[in-house]
């Protein structure tokens, strides 16, 4: 599941949140383990329709307990990953 972006320093932060254990074929939804989340992070579109995009996963040591909380800290991953690299390298061109 995703949400709307955010604009942060002129690049878009798309968070995504999905549940821990995938959903059995048949089955409904497992959110009773809690959710993982990831980030992707996109230069906003050009005239060509062209952008650069990256996702980059958080790696935590537990499931979130509910979607808002995995929302909220791949955002704040996202702007923390783009607060700190380095002024001379762009953000998807990082090595993590």
């Amino acid at each position: 599941m995703t949400t709307g972006f955010r604009l942060y320093r002129g690049l878009e932060i798309y968070p995504l949140v999905y549940p821990h254990r995938a959903t059995e074929p048949g089955c409904a939804h497992n959110y009773d383990e809690g959710f993982d989340a990831a980030v992707r992070i996109q230069e906003p579109g050009s005239s060509e329709g062209m952008s650069r995009s990256r996702v980059f996963r958080l790696a935590v040591a537990q499931p979130f307990q509910n979607a808002g909380d995995a929302r909220r800290a791949s955002t704040a991953y996202a702007e923390r990953l783009i607060d700190t690299c380095p002024q001379d390298t762009n953000v998807l061109d990082l090595e993590l």
